[in-house]
C-alpha cells in the first residue's frame, strides 16, 4: 500500500497522530528532501528509512519503489517538504505508477497551504481553479491571468518570496479590478494575510521590508473583472471568407490580413489563399 501523507506547512502541532502512526509503520518513506523530512522524523521519533523522491528523479525512483513494493510486499509513504504531496509538489508520478501496478493508494489528509489560504481569504471559493506556480515571463504571466479571469471565479496561486512583488505588480497592471487575499507563513509564528483590492494590497506589501520572506499563497477573486464576449465562430471555410472579402473590393493580400487579424492562423490563411487563387484560375480557363 502507498500512503500519501500530508505534513505540517509550518506548525509541527498540525502533524496528525495518524500521520505519525503511518510513517512509523511503513517500510520506506519517499521524501522530497530527506534532510527536511529527517527533522520531522526525529521530532516524532520515527525511525523509518528515507529515500529521496523529488521532481528531478521521481520517474526513476518511482519505478524502483514500485518494483520493491511488488517483490517485497512492503508498504511505502510519500511526503513532501510541507503540505500535501502531488499538489504543486512531487508525488503524482509515484502515485500513478503505484496505482497502475494494481497497488492500493490511500490518502492521509492534513495540512494544505491552498486550503488554509482559501479558508482565511473571505473570498467565495465555491468555484475556483488551482493555478499553482504561474509563468515568470511578464507576457506569459499576463496571458495566464487573463485566461483564468475569463474561465473561473477565483484562482489560487503559489509564489516565492523573491518573485511575489513582481507577480503582484503584473496582476495589478493586468487585472486592476481583482480583489485578492495574500497569505504568507501560514500556521507559523508570523503568519500574515492581507486582503483587499489588488492595488491596495500591493502598496502595503511594497511598504513592508519583510515582504521577501516566507512562501506565499494568493487567492484572487476574478468576479469583478469584465468578461469578454465570446467571438462568434464563422461556419464558412477560409476560402469562402476570403472570396467574400474579394467581392467586397479587397485584394487577396488585404483579405488575408483581415482574417489573420480576426484570429485565424497565418499559415492556414496563406494556404487557403493559394487554393482560392487556384480555383479562380480554373474558372477563368473554363470560360
Amino acid at each position: 500500500m502507498l500512503y500519501v501523507v500530508a505534513t505540517p506547512i509550518g506548525n509541527l502541532g498540525d502533524m496528525s497522530p495518524r500521520a505519525v502512526e503511518v510513517l512509523k509503520s511503513v517500510a520506506l518513506i519517499a521524501a522530497e528532501d530527506t534532510r527536511m523530512t529527517m527533522k520531522l522524523t526525529q521530532r516524532f521519533g520515527i525511525e523509518t528509512p528515507l529515500t529521496s523522491c523529488h521532481r528531478h528523479n521521481e520517474q526513476g525512483k518511482a519505478e524502483g519503489i514500485v518494483r520493491r513494493m511488488l517483490e517485497e510486499g512492503i508498504d511505502v509513504a510519500v511526503v513532501t517538504d510541507a503540505g500535501t504531496p502531488a499538489i504543486s509538489d512531487p508525488g503524482t508520478i509515484l502515485v500513478r505508477q503505484v496505482a497502475e501496478a494494481g497497488i492500493e493508494v490511500v490518502a492521509v489528509p492534513g495540512p494544505s497551504a491552498m486550503a488554509a489560504a482559501m479558508s482565511v481569504s473571505g473570498i467565495d471559493v465555491t468555484e475556483f481553479t488551482f493555478l499553482g506556480f504561474l509563468p515568470r515571463e511578464k507576457k506569459d504571466l499576463q496571458a495566464a491571468l487573463r485566461s483564468a479571469a475569463q474561465r473561473t471565479q477565483a484562482g489560487i496561486v503559489h509564489e516565492s518570496p523573491y518573485r511575489v512583488l513582481d507577480f503582484m505588480r503584473v496582476l495589478a497592471d493586468t487585472l486592476p479590478q481583482a480583489y485578492v487575499s495574500v497569505s504568507c507563513d501560514l500556521s507559523k509564528l508570523h503568519e500574515l494575510t492581507l486582503r483587499g483590492p489588488v492595488a491596495e494590497v500591493l502598496a502595503r506589501m511594497e511598504a513592508n521590508d519583510k515582504t521577501e520572506k516566507g512562501e506565499y499563497c494568493i487567492v484572487i477573486d476574478f468576479r469583478a473583472v469584465p468578461r469578454e464576449e465570446p467571438k462568434a465562430e464563422s461556419t464558412l471555410c477560409l476560402e469562402a471568407r476570403l472570396l467574400d472579402l474579394l467581392l467586397q473590393g479587397a485584394d487577396m493580400r488585404d483579405a488575408s490580413r483581415r482574417l489573420v487579424e480576426e484570429g485565424e492562423k497565418k499559415n492556414a490563411v496563406y494556404a487557403a489563399a493559394l487554393r482560392l487563387k487556384g480555383m479562380l484560375r480554373e474558372e477563368e480557363l473554363e470560360e
